[in-house]
C-alpha cells in the first residue's frame, strides 16, 4: 500500500467555536470562512492522502481499455467542485478560474469560451439551454446557450454544487446548509430552506437532487429532507442514520451526496452511518443496512449502488436491500459515485482512472486511466457514453461497450 497526496478539496472537518482557541494552531491551518460570519474553519492539515495499492492496480493492468470518443482541456481546478453537463447536443464545462466553455458533444469542437470573471466553485447547471454556475462568493450566474449573461443572484455563502433546473426553478444549495429555489428567468429568490448545522461536520460537495416536482437533499446528522419545488416547503424529514459513539468525530454521518429515486423510492447514505431507501411520498422507511461512504450511490430498475469507504462498490437488492455484489481491489481506495449507464456502472476515482462494471454482477469490463490527475465528480451521462473531469482540466468524453 503506498500513499500520494491529492488536492485539499474533499472531507474537510467544519469546527464551530468547539475548536477556537483550544491551542492547535501548530497542527493545522485555518481558514475563516467569511460566509459564516468567521465561525467555522476549515481544518486542512495540508493536502488530503489518498491511498492507493500498486499490487491491485497492476492486476487490473490488462482489462481492456475504454473507448474514448473525444479528449477536451480546461483549466485545472484546485478547489472547486466542477463537473461537465449535456444539454441539447452540447457539453458544457468549467475551471476554477472561471473559464466557461462549449463544446459539440459528438465532435468536441469548441463552440466558445469566455471568462465569467468570477472564481468559480461550483457547476456546470444546464437545462433547455440555460447554463449555470457557482462561486465561492455565493454568487449564481445564469449564462443562455450562445455564452450571454442573463442574470446573477446572490445566496448566503459559497455555491457547493452545480446548481439544478427544473419546471422554471433554479435550486442551488450553500455551505451554510441552505437550500435555495431561485426563478430561473430572473433569479429572483422564491424561497429558502436551512437544514441543521452541528458543531462537527464533513465539508461536501453535496447538492440536491430534483425530482417529480420535488428537492430531495441530505444534511449533517444524516437527515433527509424532502421539499416542494414550488414553494420549499418541507414534505417530510426522515433520519437515514443516527450518530453513534463517544467523540463528536466519531458522531458524524454527515450525508456528503446526492439522493438517487425513481417513481417510489428516495435513497441516501450517509458517512459513518447507512444506506437507507424511504417512500417517495410520505418519506416512511423501506429499508436500510448499515454503509459508509462520503462518494455517494446511483440507482437503476433493480439495484442500488454505492461507492464506500476504502474504495469498494456494493450493489444492494433496491426493493430488499440485501446486498447483491462487491466489488473491492481497484488501486485506489478513494472513488467517485457511480453513474448508471445502460446495462452498466461507471466509477472513477482520485487516481484518474474510470471502471466500466455490469450492473447484475460487478463484473469489470473495461477501465482506462486519464491524465493521472484526480476525480472527485461521478462521470456525467451522455447519450452515447459518458464524460468525466479531471482536477488538471482534462475532459474524456468515453462510450459504453
Amino acid at each position: 500500500m503506498r500513499i500520494i497526496t491529492a488536492p485539499r478539496f474533499a472531507l474537510i472537518l467544519l469546527l464551530l467555536p468547539l475548536l477556537v482557541g483550544c491551542g492547535t494552531t501548530d497542527l493545522v491551518n485555518f481558514r475563516w470562512l467569511d460566509s459564516m460570519g468567521g465561525q467555522v474553519a476549515d481544518l486542512f492539515g495540508g493536502d488530503d492522502e489518498i491511498e492507493f495499492d500498486e499490487d491491485e492496480l497492476a492486476e487490473l493492468e490488462d482489462i481492456e481499455p475504454v473507448s474514448l470518443l473525444w479528449r477536451g482541456s480546461i483549466g485545472e481546478s484546485e478547489e472547486a467542485v466542477l463537473s461537465p453537463v449535456f444539454d441539447e447536443e452540447s457539453l458544457y464545462a468549467a475551471d476554477e478560474d472561471g473559464r466557461l466553455t462549449r463544446f459539440d458533444a459528438k465532435t468536441g469542437e469548441e463552440i466558445w469560451s469566455f471568462d465569467t470573471e468570477h472564481k468559480l466553485s461550483s457547476g456546470v447547471g444546464a437545462n433547455s439551454g440555460l447554463v449555470l454556475v457557482g462561486t465561492f462568493k455565493g454568487e449564481v450566474l445564469a449564462f443562455d446557450g450562445a455564452g450571454n449573461s442573463q442574470w446573477k443572484a446572490q445566496v448566503s455563502s459559497e455555491v457547493l454544487s452545480a446548481p439544478q433546473i427544473d419546471s422554471d426553478m433554479v435550486v442551488v444549495r450553500t455551505v451554510d446548509g441552505r437550500v435555495f429555489g431561485l426563478d430561473a428567468i430572473d433569479g429572483s429568490r422564491q424561497w429558502v430552506y436551512q437544514g441543521a448545522t452541528p458543531s462537527l461536520t464533513v465539508r461536501s460537495h453535496a447538492g440536491a437532487l430534483v425530482s417529480r416536482g420535488a428537492v430531495f437533499a441530505g444534511f449533517a446528522g444524516g437527515k433527509l429532507a424532502a421539499m416542494s419545488l414550488d414553494n420549499g416547503n418541507v414534505g417530510w424529514e426522515s433520519a437515514v442514520s443516527q450518530p453513534r459513539g463517544v467523540t463528536e468525530l466519531e458522531r458524524m454521518t454527515d450525508i456528503t451526496s446526492i439522493p438517487a429515486a425513481d417513481e417510489q423510492l428516495v435513497c441516501s447514505v450517509a458517512y459513518q452511518g447507512r444506506v437507507a431507501c424511504f417512500d417517495l411520498i410520505d418519506g416512511s422507511q423501506i429499508w436500510s443496512r448499515e454503509a459508509s461512504s462520503s462518494a455517494g450511490l446511483d440507482m437503476d430498475t433493480d439495484y442500488i449502488y454505492v461507492s464506500e469507504e476504502g474504495g469498494s462498490v456494493v450493489a444492494y437488492d433496491k426493493r430488499s436491500g440485501a446486498s447483491v455484489w462487491k466489488r473491492d481491489k481497484l488501486g485506489s481506495k478513494k472513488l467517485t459515485a457511480p453513474t448508471v449507464v445502460g446495462h452498466h456502472v461507471v466509477v472513477a476515482d482520485y487516481l484518474g482512472f474510470v471502471t466500466i462494471f455490469r450492473n447484475y454482477d460487478g463484473s469489470i469490463i473495461a477501465r482506462s486511466a486519464t491524465d493521472d490527475s484526480a476525480i472527485i465528480t461521478a462521470p456525467a451521462p451522455l447519450p452515447n457514453g459518458f464524460v468525466v473531469q479531471t482536477m488538471e482540466g482534462g475532459i474524456y468524453v468515453f462510450s459504453t461497450p
